[in-house]
């Protein structure tokens, strides 16, 4: 019979947390080989880049759901700080990149449109409403969030319609796709950020930390992951495909006819959707997130966190509804915090500075949202 820890225990004094912690590295490195033989040293390698931002991400407790309602309730700026940080650091070698590597790197870059904008700003809602984004909903999930358990099947079905339904909306209007590319645009695009953090600190609190050092090595960590995925897969770190991709192959597997959809019957979706999703780029480091989170979770409490919050059935039915407008929204608005912010700018796309600005805003009525929505108490 196993041992129940309790709140006073230490875990490394629990009996057998030793053998578990290795097992815990045995199933990974095992997972990553298993992959390798049987798909390919790249896509091995993927789920290892995977593995590493899930076990970033929730090792060093660091988003971007919660730095922005740190930013906005509390004026705390060191989370958002660092994601600019991080953001600067992988255009510094990815723009140089593709300028050199044209046929073989491409960036997150898409048109700005009014779906795109409008994407965006209800995914800000939304992220604020479940407290995750893209990347946050894969890692809370991971570690056992009951939340985000919840939200992720409903996110992946959302991504999915979104993705049958975008051409409908992209034809609403949209600018071509606008880049800052080479030297100039590297120094366009750190400017740019610059003038971000400055507008960051300038709204800060005062007394409080502007960078503390977790968000830093954070900020270090993620940007070496993010361009380990840009020279092995060839594309930039992404999250909504992968999950819009199990729930077409789910559809697929049912009967469903995808024929008429000009998102997922083009060339390149079809030939995903008849492959496993151990070759595609963006699933492979979505498991990875999960189970990174995983095992993070399962290192520090020998179990994941199960307790239900007690909220209101409401709560429940808004998260359901908040974890689909997550998926379609982000479709609609060619990425997450991760496929349009992060990888967007620093790749130097001119729509990932929109969708920022326009999640941020988004961001603003998620929060008040919350409160209503019975998922936490009003003050």
């Amino acid at each position: 019979m196993s041992q129940a820890i309790t709140a006073g225990d230490r875990i490394d004094d629990v009996p057998g947390m030793g053998l578990r912690r290795s097992g815990l590295i045995l199933v990974g490195l095992v997972l990553v080989a298993l992959v390798g033989l049987f798909a390919g040293a790249r896509y091995g390698m993927l789920l290892l880049v995977g593995l590493g931002f899930g076990i970033a991400l929730e090792g060093l407790r660091f988003g971007f759901a919660g730095p922005w309602r740190a930013m906005i309730t509390r004026r705390e700026p060191s989370g958002v700080l660092a994601q600019l940080l991080s953001i600067a650091l992988v255009s510094i070698v990815a723009i140089p990149l593709l300028a050199s590597n044209p046929g073989e790197l491409v960036g997150a870059q898409a048109p700005i449109g009014f779906a795109m904008v409008g994407g965006a700003f209800v995914f800000g809602i939304c992220m604020q409403i479940v407290l995750g984004c893209g990347s946050g909903t894969l890692v809370n999930a991971g570690s056992g969030n009951p939340v985000s358990l919840l939200a992720l099947p409903f996110f992946a079905l959302g991504s999915f319609a979104g993705a049958y339904h975008l051409i409908w909306w992209t034809d609403l209007g949209s600018l071509p796709v606008l880049t800052l590319q080479g030297t100039g645009g590297l120094v366009a695009t750190l400017a740019l950020l610059a003038v971000a953090a400055a507008i960051i600190l300038w709204r800060a609190a005062p007394g409080v930390p502007r960078l503390n050092r977790r968000h830093a090595i954070a900020a270090v960590v993620i940007a070496a992951l993010a361009l380990g995925n840009l020279v092995i897969a060839g594309q930039p770190w992404g999250v909504v495909y992968g999950l819009g991709l199990w729930a077409a192959k789910a559809y697929s597997a049912m009967g469903g006819d995808l024929a008429a959809s000009a998102f997922w019957s083009a060339p390149g979706s079809a030939e995903r959707l008849s492959s496993s999703i151990l070759t595609d780029y963006t699933s492979l480091t979505d498991i990875g997130i999960i189970a990174g989170a995983f095992g993070v979770a399962a290192w520090r409490r020998g179990a994941l966190a199960a307790a239900l919050p007690g909220y209101p059935a409401r709560a429940w039915i808004a998260t359901i509804i908040a974890g689909f407008l997550l998926g379609y929204s982000s479709r609609l608005a060619f990425g997450c915090n991760v496929g349009a912010f992060f990888s967007g700018i620093s790749t130097g796309s001119l729509h990932g500075w929109v969708w920022f600005v326009a999640a941020f805003a988004g961001a603003f009525f998620g929060i008040r949202l919350r409160p209503l929505l019975g998922l936490e108490a009003r003050s």
